[in-house]
């Protein structure tokens, strides 16, 4: 219903959606003139970090485009219209999901796809079979990781009731720091987003595979390859915290 009525006024669509890859697109030109008054950033060059730059923004532009509108959650549970959704003959996940759909957020992922296929044409690396493969597997599986994020910050919204900018904070926020290589944060932060929120396994680590870099906090060379079991757990967390929110679910009482 929503692709439909975008569609149909194709040209303001058109006009949306490359404002958006513009705007979205501001991200990587302040890459751009960061380098352009240095070679390189944490020790990593320009076509190293598009690459981090590249698997993390087309990861992340999958998820918004999937689930994006999950920031509604809090509106209308706030405002009670979220009854209406839990006596439809759908899942809820999916409502929220598809409630609002933009698909305006093509942009992002197709900005992110333009600045990935430069990087992996630009970088200086001996391709294997095994690094071929690991690029649309660490895509796919980061694309996981920022879903269950989204879910996962649905699931608190139950308990805050309006907590949007708390759910973006990790979502957008955790897409803008994996941008830049791990070396340009301190340890403990790297700690935190390995182990405890593992963003790492978005790009840093698989990305450090592929340009043979040392792996953050000294992981095992394995963990290249771990991303989709991690996406797996991330998503199995982010669908129980999802069925506890719903159960506590208790409406307005209007």
């Amino acid at each position: 219903m929503w692709i439909r009525s975008t569609m149909i006024y194709r040209t303001s669509f058109a006009l949306t959606m490359a404002g958006n890859l513009v705007v979205t697109g501001l991200d990587f030109a302040t890459i751009l003139l960061m380098f352009s008054r240095v070679d390189s950033l944490g020790g990593w060059s320009l076509p190293e970090v598009a690459l981090l730059y590249g698997l993390s923004a087309t990861s992340f532009g999958v998820a918004d485009l999937v689930l994006g509108s999950m920031d509604v959650l809090g509106g209308r549970i706030r405002d009670g219209s979220f009854d209406t959704l839990l006596v439809r003959p759908a899942p809820v996940l999916a409502q929220i999901g598809a409630d609002r759909f933009a698909l305006r957020r093509l942009g992002r992922i197709s900005q992110g796809v333009v600045v990935l296929a430069w990087a992996l044409l630009s970088v200086d690396v001996h391709w294997t079979p095994a690094k071929a493969l690991l690029i649309p597997l660490a895509l796919a599986a980061g694309a996981a990781i920022f879903c269950a994020l989204f879910v996962a910050g649905a699931a608190f919204q139950f308990l805050a009731q309006d907590a949007a900018e708390v759910q973006n904070a990790f979502t957008y926020g955790g897409t803008t720091l994996l941008q830049y290589p791990p070396t340009v944060f301190g340890r403990d932060f790297v700690r935190g987003v390995t182990f405890m929120l593992p963003l790492a396994f978005v790009n840093w680590v698989p990305a450090a595979y592929v340009l043979g870099r040392p792996y953050p906090l000294r992981l095992p060379e394995w963990t290249a390859f771990a991303s989709p079991l991690v996406a797996l757990v991330c998503c199995v967390l982010a669908g129980v915290a999802w069925r506890a929110g719903l159960r506590s679910y208790r409406s307005t009482g209007s």
